[in-house]
């Protein structure tokens, strides 16, 4: 798969909050991910705040990844669900900053939707996942 970000000059620059603009694909396998919340393999809710529960959806994204045979280099596009009152300035930099150490340089398109609530009270965010394998 060969993918391309765009992020024009134009619009404004997305790529300080973790994700691009735009993703170019060649690829036609592709892998749509359920939600991942904060929550390990023993389904415990990880502790602390939104950077930690924000850095486990990702862990949990990465495992589904390369049981597909993939790694979130494959990633084209995140929806990312935070749950109301856990959407402050200080938090949205939070998760820009899990983003960027997952991703890099070339973080994927996403979209950032404020929710009233997920599943348990205690989930502040929720990552779903696209990706084009090959």
């Amino acid at each position: 798969m060969e993918k391309k970000s765009i992020n024009p000059a134009t619009v404004f620059n997305s790529l300080q909050y973790g994700f691009s603009q735009a993703i170019e694909t060649t690829g036609t396998r592709q892998l749509f991910l359920s939600g991942q919340v904060g929550v390990n393999a023993n389904q415990e809710t990880v502790a602390g705040g939104i950077y930690e529960q924000t850095v486990q959806s990702l862990v949990n994204i990465e495992h589904v990844l390369h049981e597909a045979g993939g790694d979130l280099s494959n990633v084209v596009v995140l929806r990312i669900y935070i749950k109301d009152g856990a959407n402050s300035h200080e938090e949205q930099l939070d998760i820009a900053k899990a983003l960027k150490e997952k991703f890099g340089d070339a973080p994927p398109a996403s979209s950032w939707i404020i929710v009233t609530g997920l599943s348990l009270p205690e989930w502040l965010i929720e990552i779903e996942a696209h990706a084009v394998l090959n």
